[in-house]
C-alpha cells in the first residue's frame, strides 16, 4: 500500500525499458496489421487508452475503468448502458444541470421514467432501477451519506452511481461506501490544466463494466489518444495540486465567512458547514471548490474586476482560480449573486490577499 502521491506519480506506468522514456508517447494509430495483432482498430480499443483506464484504477482504490470522450459521454454510457423503457431512474435536482437535460429530453422519450430528488433526499427509491448521486454536488456542494443511500437503494433494488467529479478518487472513493458505478468528468480536477475534455466510468462489477464498455464501442464516444496520454501525464501531479487547492479553498471559506459582503458560504471541509459532519465521516479530503452568495450580479463583477489572480470561468478544478457566476446559464437554481469558487494552486497567502482586495467594495 503506498501513499496518494506515490500512487499518482506512477500510476499507470508500463514496465522500464533501458533507453526509453517512463511514459511513452501516445499510440495514434486507428488500425493495425493483423492476424494476430492485440489490437485491431482504434474504436474498441487503444494502448493508450488502457494506460490511462490502469492509471485510474488504481487511484480508485481497484476496479475496471472505461475512459471516455467527456464527463457528459460517460454519465450517458451509465444512464443508457443500464436503462431500458419501462425502468425508472433517480438523478440529482440539485446537480449538474446538463444531467437533468438529458433526463428530461432523452430517457423520458425512450420510456424511461425519471425522478429528481436533492442530495440530502429523501430519495424516491421503490421501483427505481438505478440511482445516480452527486456528492460534493455541483455547484451547491451538499453531501449525501453515501453508504446510507446506497445500502436503502440496494435494499430497493436499485443500482448506485455516483458522480464524484468534484471530489475525484484521492477525496472519494464511493465504490469502497457500496456504489456500483463511479462517474466523472477528468475535464475538471483530475486532469487539472484547463485544457482536455475526458471521462471514465469504474466498477467493480465485470458484468457492468461491460454493459458501459459497449456503449462507449457502440457509440463511438472514444477519447482521443493525445487527449488520454495528456492526463495520464497530468495525473503524477494530481496529489500536490489537490492539497494546495483544499487547503486554499479552506482558506478562502474562512474569508468569505467572515466577510459582511458574502453569504450561503459552503465548503464541506468548514467546520460548522451543514455537509461537515458527513463528510469527514466519508471524504480522504475536502478537494477545492466553494460556493457562496454575493449580493448580486454586478457585486460578482466587481470583484472579478478587482482580481488579478481569479478569472471568470464555468469549469472548475484548473491550476488557476477560477470563479463562475451560476445564475447567467440559467440552469440552477440560485440568486444571481451565487458563485462557485474553484481555487487554483496559487500561494494560499497571495490567493486570500487578492480576494479580500477584490471583496473590498462589497462590505456593508
Amino acid at each position: 500500500m503506498t501513499g496518494d502521491g506515490t500512487t499518482a506519480a506512477h500510476a499507470g506506468e508500463r514496465p522500464a525499458v533501458p533507453g526509453e522514456p517512463h511514459r511513452p508517447g501516445p499510440v495514434l494509430s486507428t488500425a493495425w496489421h493483423l492476424p494476430g495483432a492485440p489490437d485491431f482498430y482504434g474504436r474498441p480499443d487503444n494502448p493508450t487508452y488502457r494506460d490511462l483506464e490502469r492509471a485510474l484504477s488504481e487511484l480508485e482504490g481497484g476496479s475496471t475503468v472505461t475512459a471516455f470522450a467527456s464527463g457528459m459521454a460517460a454519465i450517458s454510457a451509465v444512464l443508457f448502458g443500464t436503462l431500458k423503457a419501462g425502468d425508472t431512474v433517480v438523478i440529482p435536482s440539485d446537480g449538474y444541470y446538463a444531467t437533468r437535460s438529458l433526463a428530461a429530453d432523452r430517457l423520458a422519450a425512450f420510456g424511461v421514467t425519471v425522478r429528481e430528488a436533492p442530495t440530502l433526499g429523501p430519495y424516491p427509491l421503490e421501483g427505481a432501477s438505478l440511482v445516480l448521486l452527486e456528492t460534493p454536488s455541483n455547484p451547491g456542494m451538499d453531501v449525501c451519506d453515501l453508504a446510507a443511500v446506497c445500502a436503502d437503494a440496494h435494499a430497493a433494488g436499485a443500482l448506485v452511481a455516483v458522480d464524484n467529479t468534484t471530489a475525484t478518487p484521492l477525496g472519494q472513493r464511493p465504490l469502497e461506501l457500496g456504489a456500483d458505478f463511479v462517474v466523472a468528468s477528468d475535464t475538471k480536477a483530475l486532469s487539472g490544466h484547463g485544457d482536455l475534455l475526458l471521462g471514465h466510468v469504474s466498477t467493480r462489477d465485470d458484468g457492468l463494466a461491460t454493459r458501459v464498455r459497449n456503449w462507449r464501442t457502440w457509440a463511438g464516444a472514444i477519447p482521443g489518444p493525445f487527449e488520454a496520454w495528456l492526463a495520464l501525464r497530468s495525473l503524477a501531479t494530481l496529489d500536490v495540486r489537490l492539497e494546495r487547492q483544499a487547503t486554499n479553498a479552506l482558506a478562502v471559506a474562512e474569508l468569505l465567512v467572515g466577510h459582511p459582503g458574502v453569504s450561503g458560504v459552503r465548503y464541506p471541509g468548514l467546520p460548522g458547514d451543514p455537509a461537515y459532519p458527513v463528510a469527514v465521516k466519508q471524504m480522504r479530503r475536502f478537494g477545492g471548490v466553494l460556493a457562496a452568495v454575493l449580493p448580486d450580479a454586478a457585486a460578482v463583477e466587481r470583484m472579478l474586476s478587482a482580481s488579478r489572480l481569479a478569472s471568470a470561468v464555468t469549469s472548475f478544478g484548473d491550476v488557476r482560480t477560477g470563479i463562475d457566476r451560476r445564475a447567467q446559464w440559467g440552469g440552477d437554481d440560485v440568486p444571481d449573486g451565487f458563485v462557485r469558487i474553484s481555487c487554483g494552486i496559487e500561494d494560499t497567502a497571495d490567493l486570500v490577499a487578492d480576494l479580500t482586495a477584490a471583496l473590498a467594495d462589497n462590505a456593508g
